[in-house]
């Protein structure tokens, strides 16, 4: 089955270790999936990686991202592994963190390590940010500021940042080397191309983040001085209204459990996403069952899926399902037959019967809940599952 994702044919090339790897039209489908595949493949083989570069550094590439549960997201890995391929041998590649990082960021492609636990993700503090990122840049003086342009926070702070410091930007990037970038314009009808600016706001899968070499990843304790904004009253954070995660559409939730012809007991199921404080997904086998409604169908004739942890009980993984949870970041299969096709797609499958585990994950799941609070029982389950497939 193919398993790379879908390329978007109007974006002349994505940056891989191999360099700009362009698409061309009128190739057949497995043999462009396979040339694509080897652009990034042959490199990235397992192997020991060499660092990119044991030179003193004469400049700096600075990236800023926000972690999620001590880890960087997608968007923000392909925004480090940008700025690591278009960095020469006197290039240092620093990262900034805002929250707890846990994650290897030798292995991500950057040189040094700044951590800004006191940032946590969910706190609003747009202010405080800024000022922070800011005295980052007094301290690094890089050459450019590199971040991911999303909606969760970073894609305004490096906006916030250009506006303040008088920097030139350049947003939804789409293209990126050493010399230039480029996005869409006029509602996508136009391409625009420009120098390398002083921001650079990277879109999602411009870059392939699978890098042939490692950074040196050294840990750099920085202390940030500056008076925080927030103490001012200039922003207020109202805090985190918790809602039921069932009425949570299936396109924007983060943790889903997923039900297949494998699961009988659907209160049961149900409870344990009561518990996990998961948003429920099924198979268009439990569907057609009449176990879930058709809202709740995931794959290609139901929801596209883009959840960090995806849970799936007793589904085998037909092609269809797999197209619906092809940009989940985690997978786990629970099913009683190890040569299922979803056990491919997984980054970890329990050979078990999904009845008795989902019944055992009930009983453990109420009981930590009970024990440590409902917030911190929900960030530890989520924390937890990423933590088994790091």
């Amino acid at each position: 089955m193919n398993t790379l994702k879908r390329i978007d044919p109007r974006r002349p090339f994505t940056i891989t270790a191999e360099g700009l790897r362009r698409i061309t039209l009128g190739m057949t489908g497995v043999a462009a999936a396979m040339d694509f595949a080897a652009s990034g493949s042959a490199a990235h083989r397992e192997h020991a990686r060499s660092r990119r570069t044991t030179a003193a550094p004469q400049r700096v590439l600075l990236v800023a991202a926000r972690a999620d549960r001590g880890a960087l997201d997608d968007h923000a890995r392909q925004t480090l592994a940008g700025a690591a391929l278009i960095a020469d041998a006197t290039t240092e590649v620093v990262l900034l963190v805002f929250g707890e990082f846990t994650g290897d960021a030798a292995e991500l492609g950057a040189d040094k390590l700044i951590e800004l636990p006191m940032f946590d993700r969910r706190s609003f503090a747009p202010l405080d940010e800024l000022n922070a990122l800011a005295a980052c840049v007094a301290a690094y003086a890089p050459a450019h500021v590199f971040l991911p342009d999303n909606a969760t926070g970073d894609g305004d702070l490096g906006r916030r940042y250009a506006a303040v410091a008088n920097a030139s930007v350049a947003t939804h990037v789409v293209e990126i080397d050493a010399v230039h970038v480029a996005a869409y314009i006029h509602a996508n009808t136009a391409f625009a191309v420009r120098s390398l600016p002083d921001v650079v706001l990277l879109a999602p899968n411009a870059v392939e983040p699978k890098l042939p070499f490692v950074g040196a990843g050294e840990r750099v304790v920085w202390r940030f001085d500056g008076e925080p904004a927030s103490t001012r009253g200039t922003v207020r954070d109202l805090g985190i209204e918790e809602i039921d995660a069932a009425q949570l559409a299936l396109e924007e939730a983060d943790f889903i459990v997923s039900a297949g012809n494998g699961v009988n007991d659907v209160p049961a199921f149900e409870r344990l996403a009561g518990t996990l404080g998961a948003a429920i997904g099924a198979s268009r086998v439990a569907v057609d069952d009449g176990k879930f409604t058709r809202d709740k169908q995931i794959g290609a004739t139901g929801k596209t899926v883009e959840a960090s942890v995806y849970i799936a009980f007793g589904i085998s993984g037909a092609v269809q399902h797999l197209q619906g949870i092809k940009d989940c970041r985690h997978v786990i299969a629970v099913n009683l037959d190890a040569s299922a096709p979803i056990a491919k797609r997984a980054n970890l499958t329990v050979i078990a019967d999904a009845q008795e585990t989902i019944a055992a994950l009930n009983e453990a799941a109420l009981a930590a809940r009970t024990a440590r609070g409902t917030g911190v029982a929900l960030l530890n389950t989520t924390a937890m599952a990423e933590g088994a497939l790091a």
